[in-house]
């Protein structure tokens, strides 16, 4: 059963964490494949964060934001008519 409007689980939890870590990968090695540097540094680690934590609250957000059966922003319907 998916998460009820305005509430998480704790796979809603762990899909984010991924979903923030693969964004971060991605997005980084497309910045060094831009810039053709291929360096390594803290500017490298704080841009990894950075996409790393915006991924995961947009995906937490979402979640939230979506009730049992998908429908975003808004209530989950009563329980006798989600048979």
């Amino acid at each position: 059963m998916k998460s009820k409007f305005f509430s998480l689980k704790l796979g809603d939890w762990i899909k984010g964490l991924i979903l923030a870590v693969l964004t971060a990968i991605v997005a980084t090695v497309y910045e060094l494949l831009q810039n053709s540097g291929l360096q390594f540094g803290w500017a490298e680690i704080k841009y990894i964060g950075t996409a790393a934590l915006m991924a995961f609250l947009a995906y937490i957000s979402k979640n939230l934001l979506t009730n049992s059966e998908g429908g975003f922003l808004k209530k989950d319907p009563p329980a006798r008519l989600r048979q």
